[in-house]
């Protein structure tokens, strides 16, 4: 359904909205941001959580083609 090149143009996208519509409903935007049961934790958690995600997974990747034959 999604190819990679779409996922990596969409998600950042879906992920900057979130942040911004959590930054002009949540009235104590820059001190509620450390409540799990917040919105502002979840926009701000997963455009970090996709990048680390990303790079462990071609990490592993490359571990496997590089050092296959060991």
């Amino acid at each position: 359904m999604f190819s990679l090149s779409n996922l990596v143009v969409l998600v950042p996208i879906v992920s900057l909205c979130g942040l911004f519509y959590s930054a002009a409903v949540d009235e104590n935007f820059p001190q509620g941001c450390t409540s799990s049961s917040s919105l502002c934790f979840y926009s701000l958690l997963l455009p970090v959580t996709i990048p680390v995600y990303v790079f462990f997974h071609l990490w592993g990747w490359m571990g496997i083609k590089l050092f296959r034959h060991n």
